[in-house]
């Protein structure tokens, strides 16, 4: 079982299948510039953040999980949270083939940084969509909704950057294109997970008449380098 690796899922996301992504040391490490402001500690409760200097740029803003040591001269915390850690648990999502979905690429990320920046999904940048497979639903030439891939480690694979344009929620969107990749994961033989922010009590309502279950609480930082 690889459900031990939920419990510093960026370490061994940047460290394992996506440390082509990141920069780096064997004790800390980052995703590269442009993919998505994550870093990762071989140890979260004796960090080494001597192992980024060399890495991250002072002004830069980073999220972290799992810290439970302060951090040193040097960097700030500018924010602390929870959030719930989530699992796929039910059978394989029925085939929604009126879902009208289209495999974002480089040629969508203008719409999709434009569509990121009114809904605030979570930490995104300009390659984020390289991570995974990203899908969306277009109104005409318009991007209304996005799903996509981000962290991997064993088999898991992490759901994220869900979001609907404003003007198109109530219409199930976010939750169709969810369930594509959830279907697409299990055919893969990959276990489906997510977060959800603390206090947001209907994603996780959503989320759980889904299929998905609560794993485990997990703490956020949002830290800069001075």
């Amino acid at each position: 079982m690889t459900m031990h690796l939920l419990d510093n899922i960026p370490w061994h996301s940047l460290a394992g299948p996506h440390a082509r992504y990141s920069t780096g040391t064997s004790e800390a490490r980052r995703y590269a510039p442009g993919f998505s402001p994550i870093i990762g500690f071989a140890n979260v409760h004796n960090p080494n953040f001597g192992a980024l200097a060399a890495v991250c740029m002072p002004g830069e803003h980073f999220y972290c999980g799992g810290l439970s040591a302060a951090v040193p001269p040097g960097w700030r915390v500018d924010a602390e949270t929870m959030a719930s850690q989530m699992l796929w648990d039910a059978a394989l999502p029925a085939p929604d083939i009126a879902l009208p979905t289209v495999k974002l690429g480089p040629s969508h990320v203008p719409q999709v940084l434009e569509l990121v920046a009114l809904t605030h999904p979570g930490p995104f940048a300009e390659r984020t969509i390289e991570l995974g497979d990203y899908y969306g639903v277009f109104e005409g030439e318009r991007l209304v909704a996005i799903a996509g891939e981000r962290m991997a480690a064993g088999n898991l694979r992490e759901i994220s950057g869900v979001c609907t344009h404003a003007d198109f929620q109530g219409r199930g969107l976010a939750r169709r294109l969810v369930e594509m990749l959830i279907r697409l994961e299990l055919q893969r033989s990959e276990i489906p997970f997510l977060h959800v922010m603390q206090d947001n009590d209907r994603a996780r309502r959503i989320y759980e008449r889904m299929g998905f279950r609560h794993h485990q609480e997990v703490a956020l930082q949002v830290i800069t380098r001075e």
